[in-house]
């Protein structure tokens, strides 16, 4: 494994994450670790959009933000 270090984090950030994961009975490291893996294993804005663009493209299927709206109202009268 790799090592990564974070300078110039605030005592109240530092605090508040130690605060995490006591709640969590970890150390600060392995919550930040737990924490970071799961940061990675999500795809970032840009990447998910591009991924729902390419489905639209795929399945060649549009719907419009008034479609979505009409359709959640419908129930509501």
């Amino acid at each position: 494994m790799t090592s990564i270090t974070i300078r110039d984090v605030s005592e109240e950030t530092r605090n508040e994450l130690a605060k995490r994961a006591a709640r969590q009975g970890r150390s600060l490291q392995e919550y930040l670790r737990r924490e970071l893996d799961d940061l990675a294993g999500q795809p970032d804005p840009d990447e998910w959009m591009d991924r729902v663009r390419a489905r639209v493209r795929r399945s060649g299927t549009t719907v419009t933000a008034e479609q979505i709206l009409a359709d959640r109202d419908s129930g509501r009268r």
